[in-house]
C-alpha cells in the first residue's frame, strides 16, 4: 500500500519496514555492545513501543527483563504538552540499570517524566533508546542515547505509532499528506 486512510487523514508510505528492521537490528547491536555482562531492565513505553520492543528484545543477546509502563500525552496529532502516568512501574528496579525504549521522542515531554519517575526508584543507571528521533522538535535536556532513525518533523503512523487510534498495526511507517 502507498497511501492509507486513517479517520480523515490520508497517509503516504515513508518508511518500509525492511528499513525499520534493518535499523531495530543495528540499535540492538549497539546496546549488546554496551550492556555486555549486565542484566538491564528494559522498560517499554506502550502503547506506541510495543512493536518495535518486541522486534528490539528478540535482537538482544544479552540477558534482559522486560516491564511496560504507559504515559501518554497525545490527543490526535498534537501532544497535549501534559504528561500522565497511567500504568506505573510494578517491580523493584533498585539498583538495576534501565532501558527505556520508546516509539518516538518529539517534545522530550514524556520522558522527561519518566526520568523524574525511575530517579525516584533508586536506579543505577537509565539510557534511552527510540525508533524515532525527531531533534528539531526537542524542547528539554535530555540525552537520546540509541536513536534507531532520526527522522524530519512530519507526523507519522504505522510500526506501533497511531492517529486516534488506528494505524498501529501497520507493518510500514506512513507520514500525513498535506492536503
Amino acid at each position: 500500500m502507498n497511501r492509507v486512510k486513517l479517520h480523515d487523514k490520508t497517509f503516504e508510505l515513508s518508511i518500509p519496514e525492511a528499513e525499520i528492521l534493518k535499523s531495530v537490528k543495528a540499535v540492538a547491536g549497539k546496546v549488546n555492545k554496551d550492556y555486555e555482562g549486565k542484566h538491564p531492565v528494559i522498560l517499554a513505553v506502550l502503547n506506541g513501543s510495543f512493536m518495535f520492543c518486541a522486534d528490539f528484545v528478540r535482537e538482544l543477546t544479552i540477558p534482559c527483563e522486560v516491564n511496560f509502563v504507559k504515559l501518554s500525552s497525545y490527543s490526535g496529532t498534537q501532544s497535549t504538552g501534559k504528561v500522565e502516568e497511567l500504568i506505573g512501574v510494578n517491580s523493584d528496579i533498585s539498583g538495576r540499570d534501565i532501558i527505556i525504549v520508546e516509539d518516538i521522542v518529539e517534545s522530550g515531554n514524556t520522558l522527561l517524566k519518566m526520568k523524574d519517575i525511575l530517579n525516584s526508584k533508586n536506579i543505577a543507571s537509565a539510557k534511552i533508546c527510540s525508533l524515532f528521533f525527531k531533534p528539531d522538535k526537542l524542547q528539554v535536556d535530555l540525552n537520546i542515547d540509541y536513536p534507531a532513525m532520526i527522522i524530519p518533523d512530519d507526523f507519522i503512523v504505522g510500526y506501533g505509532l497511531d492517529y486516534d487510534g488506528e494505524g498501529r498495526q501497520l507493518r510500514d511507517v506512513y507520514t500525513l499528506c498535506q492536503e
